[in-house]
């Protein structure tokens, strides 16, 4: 289920990224590449990007697919940014609150997207909910496993972890409650890129150019994109890219240590 997409780099149109590419986010809704899970992502959208000068980012969700919004790719034309985070939708259970449900989640500096799901929602993540400070609980933007994920991981951000620790923490707790779940989280400031592969896929794409790309599948064919391995963390800024391998919570032996981004030509 799902697709999404995180960009650092120089300014850039929205549609650049989302719309124009052969292969992009616009596209990915109705004919994604590599998803594994679902084949049309049409239950709600949305990006979230940030304005020179301020740390909140805006948002534009809608419940229904990104293709019938008429007024999408002529915003997406004219609106720049140099930090967004955006997503289409396949609904793990239909109805679940529409526009309320659709990534990115947003609070503070921070943008954040999950592209999968947790296994027995929401019996099996019940033991995790004291753990959500109350305030939160009852301000979930949506009843769905993905708004409660983010909830856990922004309780880990307000309480001074920083972004990998969150992600890495959050994915271990929701997958030992959760065994089988699918925990592809992305994770923005404006300024870096944190995500997860588990469960589905992930690449990224240090552009030649300036910038990085983090995503459920390439926007297009160029060879220099990278498959992040199943079970990893990444972090990104504008020019560098760190993959750590995540311990499962079923295994015995510890992680090995973080490796450096593959060489960018």
């Amino acid at each position: 289920m799902c697709r999404h997409l995180a960009y650092l780099g120089p300014e850039e149109p929205l549609g650049r990224l989302l719309v124009e590419p052969a292969h992009g986010l616009y596209r990915q809704s109705w004919a994604p590449r590599r998803q594994r899970h679902g084949t049309v992502n049409a239950d709600g959208f949305g990006v979230g990007w940030y304005a020179e000068g301020d740390p909140v980012p805006a948002r534009y969700r809608r419940a229904g697919p990104i293709w019938a919004d008429l007024s999408f790719a002529d915003l997406a034309r004219v609106v720049r940014s140099t930090a967004l985070l955006a997503a289409v939708r396949d609904a793990t259970v239909a109805g679940a609150d529409g526009e309320a449900a659709a990534a990115p989640f947003a609070a503070g500096p921070w943008l954040f997207s999950h592209n999968g799901a947790v296994k027995g929602w929401p019996d099996s993540l019940a033991p995790l909910v004291p753990t959500v400070p109350a305030v939160d609980l009852l301000s979930l933007e949506a009843r769905n496993d993905s708004a409660l994920v983010w909830a856990l991981v922004l309780a880990r951000l307000r309480g001074g972890d920083d972004e990998a620790q969150a992600l890495a923490d959050t994915v271990a707790e929701v997958a030992e409650a959760a065994p089988g779940s699918r925990l592809n989280l992305l994770l923005t400031n404006g300024e870096t890129i944190t995500a997860t592969a588990w469960g589905d896929t992930l690449w990224y794409l240090t552009r030649p150019g300036g910038g990085t790309v983090v995503a459920s599948e390439p926007y297009d064919d160029d060879p220099h994109w990278r498959e992040v391995p199943d079970h990893t963390l990444l972090a990104a800024s504008r020019t560098d890219v760190l993959l750590t391998p995540l311990k499962d919570p079923g295994d015995t032996l510890p992680p090995a240590s973080a490796r450096p981004k593959e060489p960018s030509t």
